[in-house]
């Protein structure tokens, strides 16, 4: 857990009792996006089986994020997987390793973590070169268990999970974040259109990116902060 997030006390029970009751390798659950006077509800998608959490996960309609979900132990035990150490993120992909080799999940549809927001105009990290290059380091590492273990299975949501990593780069009013978005994994621009999981909004958001039409960009996050976030969701 982060330092200024915070969970509710029967997360833990609940997410277990979910595991016992469907044996269950991997379970997760909603979550709360909290901002300093209100939260939003964050539903997760009620995969019923690996093969659909994984394509969850790299396609950007579930979060692979760690605090959310409970595993079980041999999944990392007896397929060698670590968290890395010295990798910012590193940890959260290690979760997609982890659904890779589960034999069965189970969704919890009830949210329990608060993830808290302190700046919705802060939407993007970070972005240092070391940021950067701890990330592609941790995307080839999960391209490449996802590969190894399933060949070209998943090559089409792989590309998906590429768009759905670079995509906090267009969360800001940051042209010289736009312009790394479009140097960043490339390759997986056609595809934008194809990943019909994400919300038609995002995708012509990412078109407009791919064609270097910025200003459309720039003007829907300061629509998005703005008057949205701040008029008709009050945050702050």
């Amino acid at each position: 857990m982060d330092s200024d997030d915070f969970a509710e006390p029967d997360m833990l029970k609940d997410l277990y009792a979910a595991a016992e009751q469907q044996q269950a390798d991997l379970v997760w659950s909603d979550w709360f996006l909290s901002y300093q006077e209100k939260e939003r509800y964050m539903p997760q998608p009620n995969c019923k089986t690996p093969k659909e959490a994984l394509e969850a996960v790299l396609s950007g309609t579930m979060k692979y994020n760690v605090w959310n979900k409970l595993i079980r132990r041999s999944l990392y035990d007896d397929q060698g997987i670590l968290f890395p150490e010295g990798y910012s993120m590193g940890e959260d992909m290690t979760i997609i390793k982890l659904m890779a080799c589960a034999k069965s999940v189970a969704y919890v549809p009830q949210a329990y973590y608060h993830y808290v927001r302190t700046n919705s105009g802060a939407m993007t990290a970070s972005w240092s070169e070391k940021h950067l290059a701890d990330i592609n380091h941790n995307v080839d590492e999960t391209i490449g268990f996802i590969k190894r273990k399933f060949g070209e299975k998943f090559d089409l949501f792989l590309e998906y999970f590429k768009l759905s990593i670079k995509l906090p780069l267009l969360i800001s009013d940051d042209f010289q974040m736009y312009r790394l978005w479009s140097d960043w994994y490339q390759e997986s621009n056609r595809f934008i259109w194809k990943n019909k999981s994400v919300c038609f909004r995002t995708r012509i958001l990412q078109w407009f990116a791919w064609k270097k039409q910025y200003w459309v960009v720039w003007l829907y996050n300061k629509v998005m902060q703005e008057f949205v976030y701040k008029l008709i969701l009050g945050y702050k």
